[in-house]
């Protein structure tokens, strides 16, 4: 089968070092980077109190109605999932999501958005670096009273562990996350339906009922703003569409897949989190350590489990976390391998390993950027500072605000493109653009409603990403290659 990406001219071939590896992937492997990189069981940890409306920029969110805010999230994700899938079926290629725009609004816009995109995801997975790293440091600490090496320690061991089994080989990357993410799924839905048969009697439909909203509908789709984030990237296996035997096929499975699966659990975490403090948003808001954890904790302090069990919680979190940064390795360094293989990006970055066919250049930036994070944290203690708040997690709170906010621009940018280029999926497919592009600018629109001082600089500073990419990308068109969009469709 030809793929828009073997379909290039001559003159726009890649060079002899722009070779990723054979196709191999099987479809277990693609699905596990889109569920890896989206992470869903990190999300139930710490996004879904924001659904609630439990430390987010408003103080409103669904409340006591979250899983309506998951459930019409999801509406919009799928509608989002459809414009990919047509798009997946039309160009395969490494870098997907750059080429997507691409077709749909021409190359400037793709190159942006390339660089808006991919600049987010590191960012996001910098940030994420040092959470894993503090998190773990204090999780030791906090747990088992003892001293371990420095969260800055932890976090250069995690970046230096990740970066090798990204460098082994894609396979290598997505069986990681598959296994990581396979163990944290498991126990977080076990101890979630649990929990579930423990209430018995005391489970209600109202997390179903609008009424329950503390503020009605309003409060619903302010839940709705901040529950688009928990799918973020479930799109990412585009990403292997080159390493994939048939990408026509398994990426749009991987996509639409990920976002049911990803429904399933998330109503499921949400209904639990609201569930199993009794309706009550005031014992919610009082679980400081997170809804999930304090569920996890003894009777004794309000949870459901024991001592062994919340650390069995706090070690499959942080399992899922480690599946998300190698997703984000996986993917960064794909994307980056594309652009700079199409003179977007510095050529360096197109270079691959010609045994194991990894973009290891690609791969060094991001851990290099990981480690600038570490810098930064240490160096300015005060740079993002937050209020009662570990500096690494405000720094992650920046690079992950960041990061969900370049991605949601070009999840938007995708679904315009689609109208006005119409592809393959008949009559759905301006329907689904149309929900898609609705539900991806209202969680624009929450990342910067009422938010402060210093959380509302990570949208600012992408937009100033934004910019610079749009004069990085106007002085390199004119030297660039014809990307994977502007090749022949499939036949």
């Amino acid at each position: 089968m030809t793929t828009a990406a073997d379909d290039r001219s001559p003159a726009a071939a890649p060079d002899a070092e722009g070779d990723l590896g054979a196709r191999k992937l099987r479809l277990l492997d693609v699905v596990a980077q889109s569920v890896g990189f989206m992470g869903p069981v990190f999300s139930s940890a710490f996004v879904i109190p924001l659904v609630i409306g439990i430390g987010s920029a408003t103080g409103q969110g669904g409340g006591l109605a979250s899983p309506l805010s998951v459930i019409i999230a999801a509406v919009g994700i799928f509608g989002l999932g459809w414009v990919i899938s047509q798009y997946a079926k039309r160009i395969h290629a490494a870098g997907s999501l750059y080429d997507y725009v691409t077709e749909g609004l021409g190359t400037r816009v793709g190159a942006v958005a390339g660089w808006l995109y991919y600049g987010g995801v590191m960012v996001l997975g910098a940030g994420l670096a040092l959470l894993i790293g503090g998190f773990v440091h204090d999780t030791i600490r906090s747990e088992l009273g003892a001293s371990s090496i420095p969260d800055w320690a932890w976090t250069l061991l995690v970046v230096v562990v990740l970066s090798a089994l990204a460098y082994l080989g894609v396979q290598v990357s997505t069986r990681f996350q598959l296994t990581m993410a396979l163990v944290s799924l498991s126990v977080l839905t076990v101890f979630f339906l649990y929990v579930i048969v423990h209430l018995g009697g005391a489970n209600s439909a109202r997390a179903f009922d609008p009424s329950s909203a503390a503020d009605g509908w309003k409060g619903i789709f302010l839940g709705v703003l901040y529950g688009v984030l928990l799918f973020v990237g479930f799109e990412t296996s585009a990403n292997l569409a080159e390493e994939t035997p048939d990408p026509r096929r398994q990426i749009p499975f991987a996509v639409m897949f990920t976002a049911a699966l990803a429904l399933g659990y998330f109503v499921l975490a949400t209904y639990v989190e609201i569930a199993g403090f009794h309706f009550d948003l005031k014992r919610i808001a009082a679980a400081a350590a997170g809804p999930v954890f304090a569920l996890g904790s003894p009777a004794s302090a309000g949870g459901y489990g024991a001592v062994w069990l919340r650390r069995l919680l706090e070690v499959v979190v942080t399992l899922d976390m480690l599946a998300v940064l190698m997703g984000i390795f996986v993917s960064a360094s794909r994307g980056m391998f594309g652009m700079a293989r199409d003179r977007r990006l510095p050529a360096v970055l197109a270079r691959v390993d010609r045994r194991r066919g990894t973009p290891v250049v690609a791969i060094g930036a991001l851990s290099v950027l990981c480690v600038v994070f570490v810098l930064l944290d240490k160096a300015f203690p005060g740079l993002y500072a937050l209020p009662q708040t570990p500096h690494y997690f405000a720094l992650f709170a920046w690079g992950s605000t960041f990061g969900a906010f370049s991605m949601v621009i070009v999840y938007l940018l995708m679904c315009v493109g689609a109208l006005r280029r119409p592809q393959e999926g008949g009559a759905v497919l301006p329907v689904a653009s149309v929900i898609g592009a609705l539900i991806t600018a209202g969680a624009l629109f929450g990342s910067v409603y009422k938010v402060t001082a210093p959380t509302i600089w990570a949208p600012w500073l992408s937009l100033i990403w934004l910019g610079v990419g749009i004069v990085v990308t106007t002085l390199t068109l004119r030297n660039g290659r014809r990307p994977a969009a502007g090749a022949s469709p499939v036949a």
